[in-house]
């Protein structure tokens, strides 16, 4: 039954991180991976908040196996992250490059850390 949570949660990632990337995107005519930096902030934030509410005992187990790992598993995406900011090195926009590894990796950790202390405050 634990992979069926699994699936069920990336069935539902997997298109809303592509749907999501491409209207982020779409928006923005820039070299900067906006889309992919989303998806990714969004899910770090979701992850910390269904993981602070399941440690509070105010979700159920099924919920971390749904939302963390098979819906954020499947919206957050580390491979894209690392070849967009390989594109932006070869294309010569090396300040793009860093912002986006400097930014993706500080606004993930605080969305991570943000999710988990609204989940502390509401359930704790």
């Amino acid at each position: 039954m634990t992979w069926l949570w699994v699936v069920a949660g990336a069935a539902v990632g997997a298109p809303l991180r592509y749907l999501t990337d491409r209207a982020v995107q779409a928006r923005h005519d820039s070299a900067f991976p906006w889309g992919t930096f989303t998806v990714n902030v969004v899910g770090c934030l979701v992850l910390g908040l269904v993981t602070g509410a399941v440690t509070a005992g105010a979700a159920a187990p099924e919920l971390r196996l749904l939302l963390g790992t098979g819906l954020c598993g499947a919206l957050t995406t580390y491979s894209t992250f690392s070849y967009e900011t390989l594109r932006l090195v070869e294309g010569g926009a090396s300040l793009y490059a860093a912002l986006n590894v400097a930014g993706s990796v500080g606004a993930g950790l605080g969305a991570v850390f943000a999710g988990a202390a609204v989940a502390e405050t509401v359930w704790g």
